[in-house]
């Protein structure tokens, strides 16, 4: 004996329509073949509740069923059963109803809308290092789709409104069954819009757009780092015939520096010094990322390549109050076109004593390298 089909889809035989239903849709979605591939039970279960589920969801159906029970869809059985015969189940119908849980009537007219959706666009800026030091606000010129003003972007002509469409009722979508399978896809009348147009707009040539440069303000935040990317809302492409707007994304690159080479947050900086302020030390003033001049005390018998540490005046921290390092590299300079005096007094001061004990140590380590 076949098993109830209440039974089968979990409620009683006074269950209303809307709840059998609403318990189909939830075993359907769970014994799904796509859910559970390969395995035969479960395509097995999801056609016994599919059965159950088109005899019951039918008034006449139900009603023939409570009477004569299976019997009244099985050919020959059942005393004048009003189904004999047999009558197979429309998988089609009953797919549908797994579109509409997962969509609604409205999520499909939706979905069709947002197949009209404008492309994002993309614009490369580019930006000084003191810019993203700061933070700065851009004017940008990007050439884009914008909706047609004579239309208002629904791409009819003025007077005229646009009509559903009658292949899909309005929807933007069709289905087509393949097989087990129901397909969905865009409408090839409307081509999603839902909706056709008999008097196109001249203007637009009813596509509800037209070509345009829009002029566009970017906040650029202080912080920011090269192939950082801001993204603007609904300033891509307008959507055909009144659909949502793509987004215009603002990739950014930050120029390089003539004086300053940035790290992540910290920035560098290499200043010459002359030998003269290396050997006997003193004070030297050097530019900042703020606009302003920092001192450093240069110790007597500074080496080159010697960094000092200039804490917080490195770049401002994206999403934070704190900032990163600034590091000064003094770069010794050796003199150059010199005049005949100079020459000498660099000679009586090589002769005067050992003032390099760096090249004396490297020195004495390459003659026992050598054996003396």
């Amino acid at each position: 004996m076949s098993q109830d089909f209440y039974e089968l889809l979990g409620v009683s035989r006074t269950t209303s329509a809307d709840d059998i239903k609403k318990a189909y849709r939830k075993l359907a979605m769970q014994h799904h073949p796509d859910r559970n591939p390969g395995d035969k039970e479960a395509e097995r279960k999801f056609k016994e509740i599919s059965h159950a589920y088109d005899i019951l969801k039918d008034p006449e159906k139900r009603a023939a069923y409570d009477r004569y029970g299976a019997a009244a869809f099985e050919g020959g059985a059942g005393p004048g059963g009003p189904f004999q015969g047999g009558q197979g189940f429309d998988f089609g119908s009953v797919f549908g109803d797994i579109f509409e849980e997962m969509f609604g009537a409205n999520g499909a007219r939706g979905r069709g809308r947002a197949d009209m959706r404008g492309q994002d666009l993309r614009f490369n800026l580019e930006i000084t290092l003191e810019q993203a030091y700061s933070g700065t606000e851009a004017t940008v010129r990007v050439p884009s789709s914008i909706t047609c003003e004579v239309c208002h972007g629904s791409g009819a002509e003025a007077g005229s409104k646009p009509q559903q469409c009658p292949t899909c009722q309005g929807r933007g979508r069709i289905r087509a069954q393949q097989g087990f399978f129901t397909v969905e896809r865009a409408c090839h009348t409307c081509h999603g819009a839902g909706q056709v147009i008999d008097k196109p707009c001249k203007n637009c040539g009813g596509q509800g757009r037209v070509r345009r440069e829009k002029t566009l303000k970017v906040n650029i935040p202080s912080g920011v780092e090269d192939g950082t990317r801001i993204r603007l809302s609904g300033e891509g492409e307008a959507g055909a015939r009144g659909g949502p707007a793509g987004d215009l994304y603002v990739f950014l690159s930050v120029r390089r520096h003539q004086l300053f080479e940035r790290e992540g947050p910290d920035v560098h900086c290499r200043v010459p010094i002359s030998m003269v302020q290396a050997t006997l030390g003193g004070n030297i003033e050097v530019p900042t990322l703020d606009g302003k001049m920092a001192r450093i005390n240069i110790p007597a018998g500074a080496q080159g390549g010697h960094q000092f540490r200039m804490r917080g005046k490195g770049m401002p921290i994206m999403r934070s109050s704190q900032h990163g390092d600034m590091y000064i590299e003094i770069n010794v300079e050796t003199p150059t076109n010199l005049t005949a005096k100079q020459k000498e007094l660099l000679k009586e001061f090589e002769k005067a004593g050992k003032t390099s004990p760096e090249s004396e140590g490297f020195f004495s380590k390459v003659k026992e390298m050598f054996g003396g």
